[in-house]
């Protein structure tokens, strides 16, 4: 269903058992990340009605999700650690060369979020499939449906405003790409790690 080129190693569920702490604090500011983003959206390309409408429900919806993750980090006593950097977005924002038409950029920014949130996604699965941690296990399934909804919303943006065969061809090659990120992560407790 969402076209990733290579799925994560379940054993990645291991690494995140050792240490729920530090998976919900990287979760907590994947969520900000992810808050900001469509933020961003909106300040870079307001021209964009349709797109704009879209990332004030979705700066609504992220936002919420993470007061969810730090209440869960609350209720278990913990305290909101610091963010960290995040390689695999790193490494993924460097496929696509800068500079271009304002579409252009628009496109590509739309496609980077498609996939960090395809990803994510595939990861909530992941967790609500394997965590021995019931409660976690069922939260994870509930974030689940949602970063699907996004993955989905991204990409339809990315084909509206862009050439469809193009932004297609993009997309398959951003997915390539992004196998071969992930084929050397999957040893953290990071949401991409």
């Amino acid at each position: 269903m969402l076209g990733l080129k290579l799925p994560t190693d379940p054993r990645w569920v291991n690494i995140v058992e050792k240490n729920i702490e530090e998976i919900l604090t990287d979760h907590a500011f994947c969520e900000q990340k992810a808050t900001s983003t469509a933020i961003s959206l909106i300040v870079s390309f307001p021209e964009y009605t349709d797109l704009v409408q879209e990332m004030v429900a979705l700066v609504k919806e992220e936002i919420s999700h993470f007061k969810m993750v730090h209440d869960k980090i609350i209720e278990r006593g913990w305290t909101l650690g610091r963010d960290r950097r995040d390689d695999y977005v790193l490494q993924l924002v460097k496929f696509f060369p800068k500079g271009g038409s304002r579409t252009t950029q628009l496109v590509h920014r739309l496609l980077y979020a498609a996939l960090i949130e395809a990803r994510s996604c595939e990861r909530f699965r992941l967790l609500s499939e394997e965590l021995e941690d019931q409660e976690l296990a069922v939260f994870y399934k509930n974030l689940m449906v949602s970063e699907a909804n996004h993955y989905t919303m991204f990409l339809k943006f990315a084909r509206q405003y862009g050439n469809k065969k193009e932004v297609d061809t993009k997309w398959q090659q951003l997915l390539d790409y992004e196998a071969e990120i992930i084929s050397k992560l999957g040893t953290s407790e990071a949401i991409h790690g």
